[in-house]
């Protein structure tokens, strides 16, 4: 008894050829004659013979070279090599052959496309035919044995897909050289498209994009109408063709998805500029430059330099500390405000007072605390001096201990503003 994919194969096969040969203006008789010729023509050993001379012109291939080059196919060399790889499935994250279960591909004569069709057959066993070919399961025999010499002649006939005429290897100048260091030397590599990975892709996209679901929760979405389910959307799709007119000449599987495939969008993503980022270790090194305040350490040097002491010149003084500790703070809350997205914990060397500081998941803490606030108003008033003498250079005044605790009695003015 034959596989019930085998027979619909034949029954397909036949009213194909019905459609193609019969004309409105046959008689009933010429019919019946067309019948008994398509008969003729699908019998199963004279089928299976002819299939069986043109399979060698097919060849099995997971990476058709014609996807780099309809031509590359055939050069002074001989054939290209039809290349099978068989690479097992592991668990690496990776997308490449062997991790995706996709259709093999084959090349060659478009003429003999249907003898592949016929043995990528899947059997009740859910295997291939060419699977129990070269298994020479039951099956197999049953279907090629008519006599021994037959059954060989078959047999070794459909096994020519699998084998390449060629005793090495054979490359073409039509596809894309890489020469990768070896062990001090190179080796030349052939670069290829697994094309069932191409098409396996395109069956992907098209199921988010075109399924009976996704149309239906589409139409829900235009008519404004509840859905307890959601849809996937892909943007920026380009589709890509292989072989123009004649998709048959590139492969199998190219030929069967009319030589259509698509491309996902692959652009670089687009990088936010930022004007401002999370300090990783220092807040006072790495958030805050003397550059930013030039102009009032600049105003606040004139005031050093001066040559007597009175109230103004202590306000205008004090007045200089405010506008510093004011654009201290003012460059704390923009900090703040980019720490959930640029704040990582496992590669930050931020001093604990600085994160209490700076991290809202510390605000607790920054309320009931009070020790990370005298580290960091003292660290405010050693970064105030030190900034005057960065910005004013040479020209800079010495500052002693009494300044610095004029600075230090004004940030702790302002402590409340910190936390």
């Amino acid at each position: 008894m034959i596989d019930k994919a085998i027979s619909g194969f034949f029954e397909e096969r036949k009213e194909a050829w019905m459609k193609k040969n019969q004309k409105l203006s046959m008689s009933d008789d010429e019919v019946l004659l067309l019948q008994e010729k398509c008969a003729e023509e699908f019998a199963l050993h004279t089928w299976l013979s002819n299939a069986a001379k043109r399979a060698g012109q097919i060849s099995i291939s997971t990476h058709p070279c014609t996807f780099s080059h309809p031509s590359a196919r055939k050069n002074n060399n001989g054939y290209v090599t039809a290349i099978i790889a068989e690479v097992e499935a592991e668990n690496d994250g990776l997308l490449r052959s062997g991790n995706v279960a996709v259709e093999t591909d084959a090349l060659g004569n478009a003429a003999a496309l249907d003898v592949h069709k016929f043995l990528s057959l899947r059997m009740e066993d859910g295997r291939p035919l060419m699977m129990h070919i070269q298994e020479e399961s039951e099956l197999a025999k049953k279907l090629l044995f008519f006599n021994t010499s037959d059954y060989e002649v078959l047999k070794n006939g459909f096994l020519a897909m699998l084998e390449s005429e060629e005793q090495e290897n054979i490359t073409s100048s039509k596809i894309k050289q890489v020469y990768f260091p070896v062990d001090g030397d190179y080796h030349q590599l052939s670069i290829l498209s697994n094309s069932g990975l191409i098409y396996h892709l395109k069956k992907r996209i098209d199921t988010i994009r075109f399924s009976d679901e996704v149309k239906e929760l589409r139409e829900k979405k235009r008519k404004n109408e509840p859905s307890d389910t959601g849809f996937s959307e892909l943007y920026n799709l380009t589709t890509i063709g292989y072989g123009g007119t004649k998709p048959q000449n590139i492969s199998v599987l190219n030929n069967k998805n009319g030589g259509k495939a698509h491309l996902l969008h692959a652009m670089p993503p687009s990088i936010e500029a930022r004007s401002i980022r999370f300090p990783k270790r220092d807040f006072f090194q790495e958030s805050l430059t003397p550059w930013e305040m030039k102009e009032v350490f600049h105003a606040l040097h004139t005031i050093f330099a001066t040559d007597y002491n009175n109230q103004k010149i202590r306000e205008g003084k004090y007045y200089r500390y405010q506008q510093l500790i004011d654009r201290i703070t003012e460059k704390m809350w923009a900090v703040r405000s980019v720490a959930a997205t640029q704040y990582f914990e496992d590669t930050s060397q931020l001093k604990r007072y600085q994160k209490i500081w700076l991290l809202d998941k510390f605000s607790q803490t920054r309320e009931l605390e009070e020790t990370w606030l005298e580290e960091l108003t003292e660290e405010i008033a050693r970064w105030i001096q030190h900034g005057y003498e960065k910005s004013v250079g040479k020209a800079f005044i010495m500052q002693g201990k009494a300044e610095y605790q004029d600075i230090l009695d004004i940030v702790i003015q302002n402590k409340e503003v910190f936390r």
